[in-house]
């Protein structure tokens, strides 16, 4: 399959084109569906298949540098903002081209696919399939090409790295938050087709691939037999649900790349780095929960203080309930100036938005005794004791 089909021509919105590619991407698709089995349909398996097919060598080919070579120059806000508007024009161009071959008999057929033995797969599924698997190819690698861009490490081999591009890719247990998000921008006649299409039941544990197929499938049936006046059904509803997926995927990994950015300033300031990480530790259960930035920032700190200052702090990871006698008698144990765990606290209490009461109370403690430390290792101070 193709590597990169939003690369294969720098077409400048040259519908012609544009259209050119999506054939040949659609043919392409459509040998990799004759290849499945009515099972394979059923079951959920075409995504595990595709998924092997989609990103295996995408992601050998597609690194930071990659974009840094076509995009000279563009921060990466700009050049995903680009990517996500060529992805949702590609999606539209291809639904257009499904939009004429769905029919009554297709709908009558995707449900039970029509009774086919399991070796075959009826052409009215063929159909559908051709324009799931085309969408699904397409918002994976725009999300794989959003976490790249914005410096986000994934390892696809990993199966909770995988895992989390799935996530990204098709909003799943973020569905509603992305729904509200998206409907402001969709014209008013096809929002409630918008809502109808994201409003079936999510998924949050299961993360057999097979499900996920099984959930893509079911939700894109939406597409078939649903009258808009004026307006291709598919058409739409692929350009504003891979422009959804994209706006997510950007949301959501730009936050990630901004909380390693944060955690790698913080591990490169710091004096202190063993004593960092029991703070900023100390700060974020101050208020009994940890938000999702909380532990992103945690476990990359962790990470980079390791890095840079070959730090491993046992201790730390076999607390469960922290003490905040230990942390202070720590901070007591430090001479000279903690500037830096103070700035480092402050930052860590704002990672997740505002700072609440508890995490306030915790931050007046800890400068007051900062304060007293440096007090007392001050030239100042020890000139007095003398």
């Amino acid at each position: 399959m193709t590597e990169a089909p939003m690369d294969a021509a720098d077409t400048d919105g040259d519908d012609d084109a544009d259209r050119k590619v999506v054939e040949q991407e659609r043919a392409e698709l459509k040998q990799f569906i004759k290849g499945l089995s009515a099972d394979d349909i059923k079951s959920g398996n075409w995504f595990t298949k595709l998924c092997a097919q989609a990103m295996s060598s995408y992601t050998e080919k597609v690194d930071w540098q990659y974009f840094q070579e076509r995009y000279k120059g563009v921060p990466a806000d700009g050049i995903v903002d680009q990517r996500i508007k060529m992805a949702s024009r590609y999606a539209a161009l291809e639904g257009g081209l499904s939009a004429g071959a769905y029919t009554a008999a297709v709908a009558a057929t995707i449900g039970s696919l029509g009774g086919a033995s399991p070796a075959t797969v009826p052409a009215a599924v063929t159909t559908m399939m051709v324009d799931v698997a085309y969408t699904t190819r397409l918002q994976l690698r725009l999300a794989y090409d959003i976490s790249v861009l914005y410096r986000v490490p994934l390892d696809l081999d990993d199966p909770d790295d995988m895992w989390k591009l799935i996530r990204v890719a098709f909003t799943i247990k973020s569905g509603e938050v992305a729904r509200q998000g998206v409907i402001k921008s969709v014209p008013v006649m096809m929002r409630p087709v918008i809502k109808r299409f994201y409003s079936k039941a999510v998924l949050s544990a299961a993360k057999g691939l097979p499900v996920v197929g099984k959930y893509l499938l079911q939700r894109n049936v939406i597409k078939i037999g649903i009258p808009v006046v004026g307006v291709p059904l598919a058409v739409v509803l692929n350009r504003y649900t891979t422009l959804l997926a994209g706006r997510h995927a950007q949301a959501v990994f730009r936050n990630e790349a901004r909380v390693i950015e944060l955690a790698e300033g913080m591990s490169k300031r710091s004096r202190h780095p063993q004593l960092m990480l029991w703070v900023a530790w100390f700060v974020i259960r101050a208020d009994q929960k940890i938000a999702d930035d909380e532990a992103l920032l945690m476990r990359h700190l962790v990470r980079l203080v390791r890095e840079r200052h070959q730090v491993v702090d046992r201790e730390l990871s076999d607390v469960v309930d922290i003490d905040p006698v230990e942390v202070w008698e720590r901070i007591d144990a430090e001479p000279g100036d903690l500037s830096d765990i103070l700035d480092a606290a402050d930052r860590v209490a704002t990672v997740d938005g505002d700072v609440s009461a508890r995490e306030k109370a915790v931050l007046s403690e800890l400068r007051d005794r900062c304060h007293r430390v440096g007090q007392r290792h001050s030239p100042t101070s020890a000139k007095a004791e003398v």
